[in-house]
């Protein structure tokens, strides 16, 4: 299950509701958030084809406007590969 850690930058003006709408976001979990507009967040996807499915709607989102990542860690996606599962 791949699960990625990431740096939302969305509208300052506007964070409390671009955080709500970021948690509204299945597989999205919010940790914390400035008040420059940086939001830290975890996803968990199944795949991380789903993940970047999620990271594609996140930026569709008005009030965002970067999703950076910070880590990920992918290891049993790429183990269920190699085993052909």
């Amino acid at each position: 299950m791949p699960v990625g850690g990431f740096v939302i930058n969305v509208d300052p003006e506007r964070i409390e509701e671009s955080v709500h709408r970021l948690e509204s976001v299945e597989g999205v979990e919010i940790h914390g958030s400035d008040n420059k507009g940086n939001v830290v967040a975890v996803m968990e996807s199944s795949t991380s084809s789903e993940m970047e499915a999620m990271v594609k709607a996140i930026m569709a989102i008005e009030t965002v406007y970067s999703v950076a990542l910070t880590y990920f860690n992918g290891e049993d996606e790429v183990e269920r590969g190699r085993d052909g599962v």
